[in-house]
């Protein structure tokens, strides 16, 4: 992967480890289902009115807002709601990285190389460690919902990356457009769901008394996480091979977690900060960052 390409990977990975702290700062009195759905009419309007169609089938467009946007978030929220500590679940939901290369494995044929499949063993032992360091007030359900967040990401990345497989467009605004466009499956859903599992007097209340950190929270989401992370995410996607770009969000977990101890005192446990560690390994292996630098040693 190019040095450019490589550094849009990592500021998507800055921008994503501190979305998982102000999603919870945001979630404080706000039914996670409709908070979902906020964040994805900001993303949608009123960008989808200047940002052009994508050139993929509409159907694929669709997938990806299933998978990617609704399944991942409407799942992520409601694990933060019930307890899932924000850096906990930056951890958690690196689970995606194996789901992606296995299912692109299966479905595209794209079988990783030798290196990039022990960087992703070596991430992958991380994240079980820090699995096996969660604390007694993590309720196992919301690390459950928090993986299953994980897989529907995998989907979602698999999908993205069968479209730019597929599309003679490698324009730096079809990763823009896929994002906005494939946003219109999410806020239809999610306020009904609201609308189901809260009632319509917790919603009514919710949209009626929105707090600062609601509403920044929400811009946040919607502008930075969605609009730019996903924007230059879906394009990296569309241009490299699944196995050399998805690694890159074994960062995400650093971040999160030093972000959540900085901001909501969540002390990471020696599991947590071992695995992160590990994790940061294995994306150095993963995309032949430890290579390179061999590479340029003198001799």
């Amino acid at each position: 992967m190019p040095l450019r390409s490589a550094l849009a990977a990592v500021l998507v990975a800055v921008i994503w480890g501190l979305n998982f702290v102000v999603i919870d700062l945001g979630l404080e009195g706000m039914p996670p289902a409709l908070f979902v759905a906020l964040r994805f009419a900001a993303v949608v309007v009123p960008a989808i009115f200047f940002v052009p169609r994508p050139t993929a089938q509409f159907r694929d467009v669709l997938l990806i807002g299933v998978f990617m946007s609704l399944g991942q978030f409407g799942l992520l929220y409601t694990a933060l709601a019930i307890g899932m500590p924000a850096g906990l679940a930056s951890l958690v939901l690196q689970a995606q990285v194996v789901f992606t290369v296995l299912f692109a494995a299966l479905t595209l044929r794209e079988m990783p190389t030798r290196h990039q499949l022990v960087g992703v063993a070596i991430g992958a032992v991380g994240l079980v460690v820090v699995g096996s360091g969660r604390g007694v007030d993590t309720p196992a359900l919301a690390f459950i919902v928090t993986l299953a967040a994980a897989a529907s990401w995998a989907l979602g990345n698999v999908v993205a990356r069968r479209i730019g497989r597929t599309s003679t467009s490698s324009a730096p605004l079809a990763g823009l457009s896929l994002t906005v466009w494939s946003g219109l499956v999410v806020p239809v859903p999610m306020v009904l769901l609201a609308l189901v599992l809260d009632g319509p007097d917790a919603v009514g209340f919710a949209l009626t008394h929105l707090t600062i950190p609601q509403l920044l929270s929400t811009a946040y989401t919607a502008w930075l996480a969605s609009l730019v992370g996903y924007g230059i995410w879906n394009t990296l996607l569309a241009r490299h091979a699944a196995s050399a770009v998805v690694p890159f969000t074994m960062l995400v977990p650093v971040v999160g977690m030093v972000t959540a101890w900085l901001v909501l005192a969540e002390i990471p446990t020696p599991a947590e900060a071992g695995g992160g560690a590990m994790l940061l390994l294995g994306v150095a292996i993963t995309t032949g960052i430890l290579r390179r630098r061999r590479g340029r040693a003198p001799s």
